[in-house]
């Protein structure tokens, strides 16, 4: 049975908290579910606001929605709404690499999703590729033995 989106989009802010207080970040969560940003991040100098994405090892490439679906809402008036101008960063936990990835809105500003290069493209392009290791902030094991799975 698949993950409820809610169960896995709480995990990728839990890793994401994990890595950016590693980092030394003091990290603040909103109030309400109803914000735009999941995280703001406070580095002594500045704050920052951040929308934390699942992304997902596909192709050699991590790929995260730069957008959220209003889809499965009732007579939305909108579909897709981006984030531009209400956030600064896009945390990404991929679970596949286990790694977090900061990346600022101006790289991943696309109208739908973005991509994060893990393996060289096989055509060897290298204008317009995003490598994931130049946003890699830290990596998260998460390991849950047999016998605590089962209770």
């Amino acid at each position: 049975m698949p993950e409820h989106p809610k169960t896995v989009g709480d995990r990728a802010t839990l890793a994401v908290i994990t890595v950016m207080e590693h980092c030394g970040f003091r990290v603040y969560l909103p109030f309400s579910e109803n914000t735009r940003c999941d995280l703001v991040l406070d580095n002594g100098v500045r704050l920052a606001r951040v929308q934390c994405k699942s992304g997902r090892l596909r192709g050699g490439a991590v790929r995260f929605n730069t957008c959220s679906s209003y889809a499965h809402h009732p007579h939305p008036k909108v579909s897709k709404r981006d984030y531009i101008g209400e956030v600064d960063f896009f945390a990404v936990y991929c679970a596949d690499t286990g790694a977090v990835y900061l990346v600022p809105l101006e790289d991943a500003a696309t109208g739908r999703q973005a991509a994060l290069r893990v393996t060289p493209p096989l055509n060897r392009q290298h204008r317009f590729i995003r490598t994931a290791s130049q946003y890699e902030m830290g990596r998260v094991v998460v390991e849950a033995s047999r016998a605590a799975a089962s209770d």
